[in-house]
């Protein structure tokens, strides 16, 4: 069985039911505060074994790209259930390493980075990662400014988690950028 990605950030409020209604939903305001442009581009449920570990969807002002390559987008994740911070970043590191290659002593630098940055979350916590291409990741906890990685790497490869063609998660990727799975 393939690993699944344990990664969650959180749904913008009301977005899916707007969405599905054909009704454009306006971006929460700390991603509009990077992208004023913002569209809901795709959504997505991850499940482990069937049981249902987040929602997510991805924000940008143009159409996702199907080789999940550089553009400003964001990536909210709903949890609906509980995982540490921890656990989050040590996925994080491991679903990366299946994007690019980095030698150990950046795995360890970037993992706790990300200990710091991530929380401990619960059913209904968000997370969100607002990809700044060229220049960083920025990370919000229920809306709330948590920090910035200033690594065009990092960001790129962390994005890819969910968008590059090489994700865990193929289906999930579909569902995020609008392709057939």
């Amino acid at each position: 069985m393939r690993r699944r990605t344990l990664l969650a950030w959180p749904l913008a409020w009301g977005a899916l039911s707007v969405a599905a209604q054909g009704v454009a939903a306006a971006p929460p305001p700390h991603i509009a505060a990077h992208l004023p442009q913002a569209r809901l581009r795709g959504t997505g449920t991850m499940r482990f074994l069937g049981l249902h570990i987040y929602d997510a969807q991805v924000w940008s002002a143009d159409p996702v790209r199907s080789d999940g390559g550089d553009q400003p987008l964001a990536i909210d994740i709903a949890y609906a259930r509980s995982l540490s911070g921890e656990r989050i970043a040590k996925r994080s590191i491991d679903e990366m390493r299946r994007i690019g290659e980095f030698d150990a002593a950046t795995a360890e630098r970037w993992l706790q980075t990300m200990v710091q940055l991530f929380p401990d979350v619960g059913a209904g916590d968000r997370l969100t990662g607002v990809h700044l291409p060229g220049r960083s990741a920025r990370f919000y906890a229920n809306g709330r400014l948590r920090g910035e990685v200033a690594d065009a790497l990092f960001a790129r490869l962390f994005f890819g988690i969910w968008l590059s063609p090489r994700t865990s998660e193929p289906g999930l990727r579909a569902q995020m950028i609008g392709t057939p799975s």
